[in-house]
């Protein structure tokens, strides 16, 4: 079966800079004293943000998801990237630290979240897609995260990659979550770049200096475009979309993914050589 071109790789080739930005850059997501959520058609993905300072937040339905509460039909994944904190899962309470994660599974009913300090808020990142089954809620310590490296200080893409949620540790329907953190002199990621013609992948830049950028590529690999990102920025990619980037200092960055599997490895190379 040959799988035809999605028309929207066209478009986005054709949108100038600030329509590109206004379909796959969401920026403004982390506010103190908020919980935001955004909706993306594609794999009908969920981001949040979600910044308790004095009081806790809880995850609120929206009626157009015509549940009787958020997680009825959903999963979620979280990872926190501020200060201490914790969630509260139908009465469960789970301390997140930086870089913690947590699988929320199908049918969790009462989701609240809270900062350890008002002043050191936590940063609660939140990547929900529709769940078929229901599945634990389940804590992945940063320190439970085995390291992968990557790449070469030659190439500038030297990496250190950690899987949070992925089919190896947590059962999940949709989801699969971690980070990579660039190391010290190095600006390059996801190189060589590929595409996931099975699922759709969303990237948050975080660890950025604030008078920095990241330059993330996007688009058909035979018709790319960039997005200049700052700290805390998320960037939508969908199956078609190549997904890289490079920085002016070094950073971390949030990748998640939904679709028809969770085998990380699941990738559509898109060479060096075949870029346009």
């Amino acid at each position: 079966m040959v799988i035809p071109q999605n028309p929207l790789a066209g478009i986005a080739a054709a949108l100038p800079p600030d329509e590109l930005r206004r379909e796959y850059l969401v920026s403004g997501l982390f506010v103190p004293g908020q919980a935001n959520l955004r909706w993306w058609e594609t794999d009908r993905t969920i981001i949040g943000g979600i910044v308790p300072t004095d009081r806790a937040l809880g995850l609120e339905n929206d009626p157009e998801l015509r549940a009787d509460f958020f997680l009825e039909r959903r999963e979620a994944g979280v990872i926190n990237l501020g200060g201490a904190g914790t969630i509260t899962v139908d009465g469960q309470a789970y301390p997140l630290a930086k870089c913690d994660a947590l699988y929320l599974g199908r049918g969790a009913k009462a989701v609240s979240f809270a900062s350890a300090s008002a002043a050191d808020p936590a940063r609660f990142y939140l990547l929900s897609y529709p769940a078929h089954a229901a599945h634990p809620t389940k804590h992945v310590p940063f320190a439970a995260m085995t390291p992968t490296r990557l790449g070469s200080c030659d190439n500038a893409n030297d990496r250190t990659i950690y899987k949070a949620i992925h089919a190896a540790t947590v059962d999940t329907c949709q989801v699969v979550m971690g980070f990579t953190r660039m190391e010290t002199g190095s600006v390059w990621n996801t190189m060589p770049p590929h595409t996931h013609s099975r699922r759709s992948e969303v990237y948050l830049y975080f660890d950025l200096p604030a008078d920095q950028a990241v330059f993330h590529f996007m688009g058909h690999p035979q018709a790319t475009r960039h997005l200049v990102m700052r700290n805390f920025d998320v960037v939508l990619s969908p199956p078609w979309s190549i997904h890289c980037g490079v920085g002016t200092a070094a950073y971390t960055f949030v990748w998640g993914m939904g679709g028809e599997n969770r085998d990380y490895a699941d990738m559509d190379p898109a060479p060096l050589k075949t870029l346009i």
